[in-house]
């Protein structure tokens, strides 16, 4: 609007460039109120959220910053049970905060996880490398996690050969993005489509997506490695996919869940305005 700060000192500048024997000082000084109103504007973090399309399909998108956010893996409630829904973790008190969560890997009938789980630096499930069925043992899986320095993906190998001191850690499978190739098990012309969702890394961001339709493995693949420039990402689950994201407005419900990946503010970081 014309009689906003930031209007008036365009406004000033652009005369003052006109006149410069006579308004130098002016327009000095409305470029500094200028620069003081850019510079305001960029401070704002960006959304953690977004909406993206990508090769024809719809996707939730959530980038968390290691200097803005932190990301916690929560399992069982108070009672000792599984939290069970995002919607339950989200209005406890441990939820208090909360800016994004999502299921965070495959889990048994009793909600337990079905490979390696650390919480809070401790252990509570080893890591699986077993053969079996279904997508968590389709080969190679891998781990997400997170240490005091950063956050990480990993086959499972690579992961039992690294031992990093994780804080947060989370198993699940398949990889869809190894070093930059996407998982040779993958066929883009599949007939498997599935909701979908998993997590990724790029340099100090943790990339996490979610399909707001069914899409294939190699879709899925495509979206974190090309339209989302990360170069190992795993998969954390199908048609159980939910994710809880207020500020999209998104609060899934529909299916239980086991591990939950959560991501909360970092104490200092600045906030959206």
């Amino acid at each position: 609007m014309s009689g906003t700060p930031c209007a008036r000192a365009r406004a000033a500048i652009v005369t003052g460039l006109r006149r410069l024997t006579r308004g130098c000082a002016a327009a000095g000084a409305a470029a500094l109120v200028l620069a003081g109103c850019l510079a305001g504007a960029v401070a704002a973090p960006p959304p953690l959220c977004r909406h993206l399309t990508f090769g024809g399909a719809g996707y939730v998108v959530c980038e968390a910053k290691r200097d803005r956010h932190q990301i916690r893996m929560v399992l069982n409630g108070p009672d000792g049970a599984p939290w069970g829904r995002l919607g339950r973790f989200a209005a406890s008190a441990e939820g208090a905060g909360l800016l994004m969560a999502m299921n965070g890997g495959m889990y048994r009938d009793d909600r337990a996880p079905v490979g390696l789980y650390v919480e809070d630096g401790r252990q509570l499930q080893p890591l699986n490398q077993r053969d079996g069925r279904g997508n968590f043992h389709m080969k190679p899986n891998g781990v997400f996690f997170v240490t005091a320095t950063g956050a990480g993906v990993l086959p499972t190998p690579a992961y039992a050969r690294a031992k990093p001191k994780a804080l947060f850690a989370t198993q699940s499978g398949p990889m869809l993005v190894i070093d930059g190739r996407i998982n040779p098990k993958f066929r883009p012309d599949s007939d498997s489509l599935k909701m979908r969702n998993g997590v990724g890394v790029r340099g100090d961001t943790v990339v996490f997506a979610i399909s707001d339709e069914p899409v294939r493995f190699h879709d899925f693949a495509r979206l974190f490695r090309d339209g989302l420039g990360v170069s190992s990402a795993l998969y954390l689950d199908g048609t159980v996919s939910s994710i809880y994201a207020p500020e999209l407005g998104r609060r899934d419900w529909l299916y239980p869940v086991g591990p939950i990946i959560a991501v909360f503010p970092r104490a200092g970081a600045p906030a959206r305005r």
